[in-house]
Protein backbone atom coordinates (compact mmCIF):
# COMPACT_ATOMS: atom_id res chain seq x y z
CA UNK A 1 0.00 0.00 0.00
CA UNK A 2 2.80 2.23 0.91
CA UNK A 3 4.23 2.40 -3.08
CA UNK A 4 2.00 4.26 -4.63
CA UNK A 5 2.35 6.64 -1.97
CA UNK A 6 5.80 6.31 -2.83
CA UNK A 7 5.57 7.44 -6.14
CA UNK A 8 2.65 9.91 -5.52
CA UNK A 9 5.61 11.80 -4.05
CA UNK A 10 8.44 11.03 -6.18
CA UNK A 11 6.54 12.21 -9.04
CA UNK A 12 5.30 15.37 -6.99
CA UNK A 13 9.04 16.24 -6.08
CA UNK A 14 9.95 15.70 -10.09
CA UNK A 15 7.18 18.45 -11.10
CA UNK A 16 8.16 20.91 -8.31
CA UNK A 17 10.64 22.85 -10.09
CA UNK A 18 9.01 23.28 -13.23
CA UNK A 19 6.05 24.81 -11.09
CA UNK A 20 8.01 27.00 -9.25
CA UNK A 21 9.81 28.47 -12.43
CA UNK A 22 6.22 29.20 -13.66
CA UNK A 23 5.17 30.59 -10.52
CA UNK A 24 8.17 33.17 -10.66
CA UNK A 25 7.86 35.79 -10.35
CA UNK A 26 5.06 36.13 -7.35
CA UNK A 27 6.65 38.67 -5.39
CA UNK A 28 9.37 42.33 -5.01
CA UNK A 29 12.84 41.41 -6.43
CA UNK A 30 15.31 43.45 -5.37
CA UNK A 31 18.97 43.94 -7.22
CA UNK A 32 21.36 44.22 -4.76
CA UNK A 33 23.67 47.40 -5.23
CA UNK A 34 27.07 47.50 -3.02
CA UNK A 35 27.13 51.43 -3.16
CA UNK A 36 25.74 54.39 -2.30
CA UNK A 37 22.73 56.16 -3.32
CA UNK A 38 23.59 58.49 -5.98
CA UNK A 39 26.95 56.90 -6.92
CA UNK A 40 27.89 56.27 -10.38
CA UNK A 41 26.82 52.60 -10.00
CA UNK A 42 23.36 53.82 -8.28
CA UNK A 43 22.45 55.29 -11.49
CA UNK A 44 22.97 52.47 -13.45
CA UNK A 45 20.41 49.99 -10.89
CA UNK A 46 18.13 52.35 -11.19
CA UNK A 47 17.99 52.16 -14.87
CA UNK A 48 17.93 48.49 -14.87
CA UNK A 49 15.33 47.69 -12.28
CA UNK A 50 12.90 50.34 -13.78
CA UNK A 51 13.26 48.16 -16.85
CA UNK A 52 13.04 44.74 -15.68
CA UNK A 53 10.08 45.90 -13.90
CA UNK A 54 8.69 46.22 -16.95
CA UNK A 55 9.54 42.99 -17.99
CA UNK A 56 9.01 40.87 -15.50
CA UNK A 57 5.74 42.68 -14.40
CA UNK A 58 6.39 42.64 -11.01
CA UNK A 59 8.04 45.23 -8.42
CA UNK A 60 11.67 45.53 -8.95
CA UNK A 61 13.84 47.44 -6.08
CA UNK A 62 17.72 48.57 -5.30
CA UNK A 63 18.41 47.76 -2.11
CA UNK A 64 21.96 49.79 -1.16
CA UNK A 65 24.79 48.01 1.26
CA UNK A 66 27.20 49.65 0.74
CA UNK A 67 30.58 49.28 2.38
CA UNK A 68 34.14 47.61 1.78
CA UNK A 69 34.14 49.00 -1.72
CA UNK A 70 31.30 46.27 -2.35
CA UNK A 71 31.73 43.42 -1.36
CA UNK A 72 29.46 43.80 1.71
CA UNK A 73 26.45 43.70 -1.17
CA UNK A 74 28.57 40.36 -2.40
CA UNK A 75 28.33 38.49 0.77
CA UNK A 76 24.60 39.41 1.59
CA UNK A 77 23.65 38.16 -2.32
CA UNK A 78 25.89 34.85 -1.28
CA UNK A 79 23.83 34.23 1.94
CA UNK A 80 20.85 35.20 0.56
CA UNK A 81 17.77 32.32 -0.13
CA UNK A 82 18.24 31.18 -3.80
CA UNK A 83 15.47 31.63 -4.98
CA UNK A 84 16.13 34.63 -7.38
CA UNK A 85 14.56 37.25 -5.56
CA UNK A 86 17.79 38.76 -4.34
CA UNK A 87 19.93 39.44 -7.57
CA UNK A 88 23.45 41.27 -7.60
CA UNK A 89 24.45 42.70 -10.69
CA UNK A 90 27.91 43.83 -9.71
CA UNK A 91 31.72 44.63 -11.64
CA UNK A 92 33.34 41.19 -12.37
CA UNK A 93 36.61 42.72 -10.74
CA UNK A 94 34.60 43.29 -7.44
CA UNK A 95 33.75 39.43 -7.45
CA UNK A 96 37.07 38.45 -9.46
CA UNK A 97 39.08 40.70 -6.39
CA UNK A 98 37.87 39.59 -3.09
CA UNK A 99 40.41 37.13 -2.79
CA UNK A 100 43.34 39.28 -3.08
CA UNK A 101 41.71 42.72 -1.54
CA UNK A 102 40.31 41.08 1.40
CA UNK A 103 42.34 39.09 3.77
CA UNK A 104 39.40 37.11 5.38
CA UNK A 105 37.05 37.20 1.82
CA UNK A 106 33.35 37.22 2.21
CA UNK A 107 32.65 35.11 -0.69
CA UNK A 108 34.24 32.68 -2.51
CA UNK A 109 33.28 33.75 -6.35
CA UNK A 110 33.27 30.05 -7.48
CA UNK A 111 31.39 28.48 -5.08
CA UNK A 112 28.80 31.15 -3.57
CA UNK A 113 27.07 32.46 -6.97
CA UNK A 114 25.16 31.19 -9.69
CA UNK A 115 26.16 33.49 -12.34
CA UNK A 116 23.22 34.45 -15.08
CA UNK A 117 25.76 36.32 -17.64
CA UNK A 118 27.64 39.83 -18.26
CA UNK A 119 25.76 43.45 -19.10
CA UNK A 120 28.75 45.74 -19.89
CA UNK A 121 31.84 46.57 -19.67
CA UNK A 122 33.18 50.18 -19.57
CA UNK A 123 36.55 51.37 -18.60
CA UNK A 124 37.66 54.32 -15.96
CA UNK A 125 39.38 57.45 -16.26
CA UNK A 126 42.10 59.97 -14.85
CA UNK A 127 40.74 63.14 -14.19
CA UNK A 128 41.83 66.90 -13.13
CA UNK A 129 39.79 69.79 -12.49
CA UNK A 130 39.31 71.91 -15.17
CA UNK A 131 41.12 74.94 -13.30
CA UNK A 132 43.83 72.66 -13.53
CA UNK A 133 47.00 73.75 -15.38
CA UNK A 134 47.35 70.06 -16.04
CA UNK A 135 46.62 68.91 -19.48
CA UNK A 136 48.34 65.41 -20.44
CA UNK A 137 49.68 62.93 -18.45
CA UNK A 138 52.86 63.35 -19.29
CA UNK A 139 52.62 66.41 -17.00
CA UNK A 140 50.80 64.74 -14.55
CA UNK A 141 53.44 62.62 -14.30
CA UNK A 142 56.21 65.42 -13.59
CA UNK A 143 54.23 67.44 -11.46
CA UNK A 144 53.54 63.87 -8.73
CA UNK A 145 57.36 62.85 -9.04
CA UNK A 146 57.86 66.76 -8.15
CA UNK A 147 55.53 66.11 -4.83
CA UNK A 148 56.71 62.97 -4.08
CA UNK A 149 54.69 61.08 -1.20
CA UNK A 150 52.65 64.69 -1.04
CA UNK A 151 50.44 64.01 -4.13
CA UNK A 152 47.66 62.92 -3.60
CA UNK A 153 44.98 60.84 -6.09
CA UNK A 154 41.16 60.40 -5.17
CA UNK A 155 39.31 57.14 -5.79
CA UNK A 156 35.71 55.39 -4.15
CA UNK A 157 36.51 51.72 -5.85
CA UNK A 158 38.73 48.65 -5.66
CA UNK A 159 39.19 49.16 -9.92
CA UNK A 160 40.18 53.34 -9.55
CA UNK A 161 42.80 51.87 -7.02
CA UNK A 162 44.12 49.75 -9.31
CA UNK A 163 44.34 52.06 -12.05
CA UNK A 164 45.95 54.60 -10.26
CA UNK A 165 48.61 51.87 -8.33
CA UNK A 166 49.43 49.91 -11.91
CA UNK A 167 49.96 53.95 -13.06
CA UNK A 168 52.10 54.81 -10.13
CA UNK A 169 54.40 51.52 -10.66
CA UNK A 170 54.90 52.06 -14.12
CA UNK A 171 55.97 55.65 -13.71
CA UNK A 172 57.69 55.02 -10.35
CA UNK A 173 55.45 57.49 -8.42
CA UNK A 174 54.72 57.85 -4.70
CA UNK A 175 51.74 59.23 -4.63
CA UNK A 176 48.95 58.89 -1.93
CA UNK A 177 45.56 56.93 -2.33
CA UNK A 178 42.78 59.11 -0.39
CA UNK A 179 39.46 57.28 -0.15
CA UNK A 180 35.80 58.73 -0.64
CA UNK A 181 32.18 57.08 -0.05
CA UNK A 182 31.94 58.50 -3.71
CA UNK A 183 34.23 59.53 -6.46
CA UNK A 184 31.42 62.64 -6.47
CA UNK A 185 32.62 63.65 -2.78
CA UNK A 186 36.24 64.21 -4.32
CA UNK A 187 35.31 67.00 -6.37
CA UNK A 188 35.56 69.76 -3.94
CA UNK A 189 38.99 68.88 -2.71
CA UNK A 190 40.12 68.26 -6.74
CA UNK A 191 38.65 71.84 -7.43
CA UNK A 192 40.95 73.44 -4.39
CA UNK A 193 44.04 71.63 -5.22
CA UNK A 194 43.84 69.56 -2.17
CA UNK A 195 44.40 66.46 -4.43
CA UNK A 196 45.90 66.12 -7.66
CA UNK A 197 43.84 63.50 -9.63
CA UNK A 198 40.94 61.24 -9.45
CA UNK A 199 40.56 58.06 -11.02
CA UNK A 200 37.04 58.36 -12.10
CA UNK A 201 34.28 55.67 -13.11
CA UNK A 202 32.48 56.73 -16.28
CA UNK A 203 29.36 58.15 -15.23
CA UNK A 204 30.76 60.19 -13.08
CA UNK A 205 33.54 61.41 -15.48
CA UNK A 206 30.97 61.73 -18.52
CA UNK A 207 28.59 63.99 -17.39
CA UNK A 208 31.18 66.11 -15.51
CA UNK A 209 32.89 66.42 -18.45
CA UNK A 210 29.60 67.88 -20.31
CA UNK A 211 28.69 69.99 -17.98
CA UNK A 212 33.10 71.66 -17.78
CA UNK A 213 33.58 70.57 -14.27
CA UNK A 214 36.63 68.19 -14.74
CA UNK A 215 39.32 67.41 -17.82
CA UNK A 216 39.89 63.20 -18.49
CA UNK A 217 43.56 62.69 -18.86
CA UNK A 218 43.40 59.09 -20.05
CA UNK A 219 41.37 56.02 -20.06
CA UNK A 220 42.35 52.88 -18.44
CA UNK A 221 41.51 50.44 -21.34
CA UNK A 222 43.46 49.46 -24.11
CA UNK A 223 41.52 50.95 -26.63
CA UNK A 224 39.87 54.34 -26.46
CA UNK A 225 36.01 54.04 -25.83
CA UNK A 226 33.12 54.78 -28.35
CA UNK A 227 31.54 58.10 -26.12
CA UNK A 228 34.91 59.31 -25.52
CA UNK A 229 36.96 59.00 -28.20
CA UNK A 230 39.24 61.80 -27.97
CA UNK A 231 40.51 60.74 -24.70
CA UNK A 232 43.87 58.41 -25.15
CA UNK A 233 44.62 55.28 -23.75
CA UNK A 234 47.83 55.14 -20.70
CA UNK A 235 49.34 52.99 -23.31
CA UNK A 236 49.64 54.76 -26.55
CA UNK A 237 50.89 57.79 -24.12
CA UNK A 238 53.71 55.42 -23.21
CA UNK A 239 52.55 54.35 -19.99
CA UNK A 240 53.39 50.20 -20.16
CA UNK A 241 51.22 48.12 -18.18
CA UNK A 242 48.20 49.92 -17.68
CA UNK A 243 45.17 48.10 -19.96
CA UNK A 244 42.57 47.08 -17.26
CA UNK A 245 38.80 47.39 -18.05
CA UNK A 246 35.53 46.77 -16.27
CA UNK A 247 33.19 44.34 -17.11
CA UNK A 248 29.50 43.87 -15.23
CA UNK A 249 27.84 40.61 -14.70
CA UNK A 250 24.33 39.46 -12.82
CA UNK A 251 24.46 36.31 -10.23
CA UNK A 252 22.40 34.87 -7.77
CA UNK A 253 22.97 32.87 -4.92
CA UNK A 254 24.56 29.45 -5.64
CA UNK A 255 21.36 26.72 -5.68
CA UNK A 256 18.92 29.07 -7.10
CA UNK A 257 16.81 26.64 -9.73
CA UNK A 258 17.54 26.34 -13.37
CA UNK A 259 14.51 27.81 -14.36
CA UNK A 260 14.72 30.74 -12.55
CA UNK A 261 18.12 31.55 -13.47
CA UNK A 262 16.54 30.99 -17.39
CA UNK A 263 14.06 33.09 -16.31
CA UNK A 264 16.40 36.02 -14.64
CA UNK A 265 18.57 35.93 -17.68
CA UNK A 266 15.71 36.16 -20.78
CA UNK A 267 14.78 39.85 -18.85
CA UNK A 268 18.61 40.78 -18.90
CA UNK A 269 19.02 39.86 -22.71
CA UNK A 270 15.50 41.43 -23.06
CA UNK A 271 16.64 44.73 -21.41
CA UNK A 272 20.16 44.81 -23.06
CA UNK A 273 18.82 44.53 -26.24
CA UNK A 274 16.84 47.67 -25.95
CA UNK A 275 17.29 50.35 -28.44
CA UNK A 276 16.80 52.32 -24.57
CA UNK A 277 19.22 50.70 -23.22
CA UNK A 278 22.02 50.55 -25.81
CA UNK A 279 21.11 54.77 -25.74
CA UNK A 280 21.60 54.98 -22.07
CA UNK A 281 25.04 52.77 -21.93
CA UNK A 282 26.14 54.71 -24.29
CA UNK A 283 25.49 57.54 -22.93
CA UNK A 284 27.57 56.91 -19.74
CA UNK A 285 30.51 55.35 -21.63
CA UNK A 286 29.47 51.73 -21.56
CA UNK A 287 29.19 49.38 -24.05
CA UNK A 288 26.45 46.30 -23.33
CA UNK A 289 28.34 43.03 -22.98
CA UNK A 290 25.98 39.71 -23.06
CA UNK A 291 27.34 36.17 -22.38
CA UNK A 292 26.60 33.04 -21.43
CA UNK A 293 26.44 31.85 -17.84
CA UNK A 294 29.26 29.53 -18.80
CA UNK A 295 31.39 32.24 -20.76
CA UNK A 296 31.04 34.41 -17.64
CA UNK A 297 32.27 32.06 -15.12
CA UNK A 298 34.86 31.37 -17.28
CA UNK A 299 35.58 35.10 -17.84
CA UNK A 300 35.44 35.33 -13.48
CA UNK A 301 38.23 32.36 -13.07
CA UNK A 302 40.11 34.49 -16.02
CA UNK A 303 39.82 37.78 -13.70
CA UNK A 304 40.80 36.29 -10.56
CA UNK A 305 44.33 35.35 -12.04
CA UNK A 306 44.42 38.83 -13.76
CA UNK A 307 43.56 40.55 -10.51
CA UNK A 308 46.56 38.42 -8.66
CA UNK A 309 48.70 39.51 -11.04
CA UNK A 310 47.47 43.39 -10.40
CA UNK A 311 47.51 43.38 -6.69
CA UNK A 312 50.97 42.19 -6.88
CA UNK A 313 52.22 44.74 -9.52
CA UNK A 314 50.87 47.60 -7.33
CA UNK A 315 52.06 46.23 -4.29
CA UNK A 316 48.55 46.60 -2.66
CA UNK A 317 48.01 45.41 0.66
CA UNK A 318 44.91 43.10 1.78
CA UNK A 319 42.67 44.68 4.10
Amino acid sequence: MQKPTLIVALLAGIAATPLQAQEYPSREIKLICGFVAGSGADVMYRFMAEKLQQIAGKPVVVENRPGAQGHIATAFVAKSKPDGYTILPAGGSSLASIGYLMKTPLADPLKDFDYIGTVLKQGWYMTVDTKSPIKTVAEMTAHLKQKGSKGSYATSTNFGTVFAELYKAATGLETVQVNYKTIADSANDLASGTIDMAMADPIYTISNLRNGRIRALAVSTGQRVAATPDIPTMTELGIPGVDVGVWWSVQVAAGTPKPIRDTIGKWFTQMLSMDETKKFFANIGTDVFISSPEATRDLIVKDMESWKNYVARAKIEPQ
